[in-house]
């Protein structure tokens, strides 16, 4: 077997100390650029890498920073956990993901394993956690930020915007282009509040027009195009007259958008059909989905920046940043 590279043997062939080798690793700034060159380079060509569980006993902390995500089916969140990444490049920190599948308790799981690891900070999707959670997550001592939502009680930061405002703004700026015979197709609102929050900031901008959803349906299974087909044949068949359907997200939406286009059904100009999270599927039919533009990777890249802030002063500086998302109509806003 062979025998794993010490910290002596990168020094060794850089032809510095021991603790030279370990503060350039670290990144330390008292190091000078040459000795630091030389040092990775050694590390690189023995085939070097560090003990970051013996670090974490010595310091009560580790390099990690815990990232709980509820989905990698949704481009969404990987979009997110690219932002994050992006902002810890030549930190010296890594991101660990964690997926939950909209499950809280095993979100509160994914939580306690990850800060069994000694994090140096946390980030988690939206402020829905459970009490245990929360109690988890406020205890740790660590910066903490919640990310892709503020419709809620912060732990510590939030980056993120409010779901029902997002819903709120979509149908006034639908009703103002005068549609008026709704209808809503979810997919996992059990679960995913955020989106449940979205559709109830849409229903009260209806009710203060004297308006409602004519019709409903949902599914409780993960978002997919092939149940927005689905459901958007199901609920037109049944409806015919609706002129507009809100969806819980763009790919349930881009499904109906294959219905209507198959169906030979106008879009927008028969109904209109809108979404949300403005996703790159939609950029194939420009203009033809309605939605809420969401600055995904931004909220991953300044959630990463408050935790590398944090940890620079050494206390938790507690932040609240709103990246609300832009309506786009598309196309309705080319139709008189």
């Amino acid at each position: 077997m062979t025998k794993r590279k010490t910290l002596i043997d990168v020094a060794t062939a850089a032809g510095v100390s021991k603790m030279t080798a370990s503060r350039a690793l670290r990144g330390d700034r008292d190091v000078s650029a040459a000795s630091k060159e030389r040092v990775i380079k050694a590390a690189k060509e023995i085939g070097y890498f560090g003990n970051n569980l013996a670090a974490s006993l010595s310091s009560e902390r580790s390099d990690i920073i815990g990232v709980v995500v509820p989905s990698l089916t949704n481009i969404v969140f990987p979009q997110a956990m690219s932002g994050v990444s992006d902002a810890l490049v030549g930190t010296g920190l890594q991101p660990a993901f964690g997926v939950t599948d909209y499950d809280l308790d095993r979100e509160y799981e994914v939580v306690g394993r990850m800060l069994s690891w000694r994090p140096a900070g946390m980030i988690v999707t939206g402020v829905d956690q459970s009490a245990p959670t929360r109690q988890l997550l406020s205890e740790a001592g660590i910066p903490i930020v919640q990310i892709m939502d503020s419709d809620g009680d912060a732990i510590d930061s939030i980056v993120g915007f409010s779901h029902r405002a997002a819903g709120t703004e979509m149908a006034q700026a639908l009703l103002k282009k005068g549609r008026q015979r709704f209808g809503y197709i979810g997919c996992n609102l059990q679960s995913d509040l955020r989106a449940g929050r979205r559709r109830q900031g849409f229903e009260d901008a209806l009710r203060q027009s004297g308006l409602n959803f004519e019709a409903s349906l949902t599914r409780e299974c993960l978002s997919s195009v092939g149940d927005g087909r689905a459901l958007t044949q199901q609920i037109l068949t049944e409806n015919p007259d609706l002129d507009c359907i809100y969806y819980s997200n763009d790919d349930v939406a881009f499904g109906g958008l294959c219905y209507c286009l198959h169906s030979g059904m106008g879009v927008p100009d028969r109904v209109a059909l809108s979404g949300f999270n403005g996703l790159g599927i939609l950029q194939g039919f420009p203009g033809l989905i309605a939605t809420s533009t969401t600055l995904r990777r931004d909220i991953g890249h300044a959630a990463a920046d408050i935790i590398v802030g944090s940890l620079k002063a050494a206390k938790r500086a507690s932040q609240t940043i709103i990246m609300q998302p832009q309506t786009l109509l598309g196309a309705l806003d080319e139709t008189p």
